[in-house]
């Protein structure tokens, strides 16, 4: 193994542990970095299960990394890398996106609030908290996401390569015609959640609920437009990977887009829809039935990209099998 796959995984190890840490600390009981009047402390049970969720969720880095740099890694079944590492990729892209812009938006005067557990916004934790926390979240997406590349290339290196100028189509008509429609379907369920982030984005208060609307900042029309911008990702993808409009395009290309705009706009899509129902004691915080209908929307969307992503896959890893390895 190569230092630099040392270097990554030390890397993606240590930026989970301050996170950990500080989760394990909180279902102990302590309250460090929470102020004593934050929400956090009004339903100890919730917050037990949630960071339960949270120490799991994070402690699969720690797995991930260990199998993209062992060797018993290249024997795990595709399906059980895959899936875990693309939901990775899909919570951390918008915090590896959204945090530095937060900080570029307060650097240049603009207002920002601190997101919450539970999907809202408020002054719940101390400030640096924040920084200690996204900080390590950033550190290790780079890491896994550098290390899952060479990881990808060296065991799935040949179904990607090439452009599409160079692959054969689909193996039947009907198959050709099902990636389409579902690329399609894809891509007009995107319009709903689309425009309600666009008008989000440029001011409009319209399904909303009442706290949102009232803690709106300069970060909101940023990570708004974040928004739409993964949901454009996964439909561009999708649509390429099912029409090849660009034969000149590298492989690689759309699948990025799809791989990472599914992901984002699928994984954030069910975290809010999850902690949406989990409920909320203040009525101006509950998310209003548009709110809620998004997030579910965002996640067919993204199954259905996904499972695009996951048709291309089997046709190229049957077709390579039997031809020559293209070079990109």
């Amino acid at each position: 193994m190569s230092q630099i796959r040392r270097t990554l995984r030390a890397l993606a190890i240590l930026s989970a542990l301050p996170y950990l840490t500080l989760k394990i600390a909180w279902i102990a009981g302590s309250h460090i970095g929470i102020p004593e009047d934050s929400s956090l402390l009004e339903h100890r049970t919730t917050m037990i299960f949630a960071n339960a969720l949270t120490v799991l969720m994070d402690a699969c880095v720690i797995l991930l990394a260990l199998l993209l740099t062992r060797p018993w890694g290249l024997r795990t079944p595709a399906w059980l890398l895959a899936f875990p590492m693309w939901a990775a990729t899909g919570l951390l892209l918008p915090i590896m996106a959204g945090f530095p812009l937060q900080l570029l938006v307060k650097a240049l005067g603009g207002s920002i609030n601190r997101p919450s557990e539970d999907g809202g916004s408020g002054a719940f934790l101390d400030e640096w908290v924040f920084g200690v926390v996204y900080g390590g979240f950033i550190l290790q997406g780079l890491a896994l996401g550098a290390l899952f590349v060479l990881y990808a290339r060296d065991r799935w290196g040949h179904v990607w390569q090439g452009r599409f100028r160079d692959l054969p189509r689909p193996a039947t008509t009907t198959r050709r015609s099902l990636q389409r429609g579902t690329a399609v379907a894809a891509a007009l369920l995107a319009l709903a959640p689309a425009a309600l982030h666009l008008l989000w984005a440029t001011g409009s208060t319209v399904g909303l609920n009442e706290a949102r609307i009232e803690e709106r900042t300069t970060d909101f029309y940023v990570l708004e437009a974040l928004d739409l911008a993964y949901l454009a990702a996964a439909v561009a993808g999708g649509l390429l990977i099912a029409f090849r409009w660009a034969p000149a395009l590298p492989v690689k290309v759309p699948l990025a887009l799809a791989w990472l705009g599914s992901g984002a706009v699928t994984c954030w899509g069910g975290w809010l829809l999850f902690a949406s129902l989990g409920g909320v004691d203040d009525i101006a915080e509950q998310p209003t039935p548009l709110m809620i209908l998004t997030y579910a929307v965002r996640m067919i969307i993204g199954t259905l990209v996904v499972a695009l992503g996951v048709c291309f896959f089997k046709e190229r890893a049957r077709t390579a099998a039997r031809a020559p390895r293209l070079t990109a």
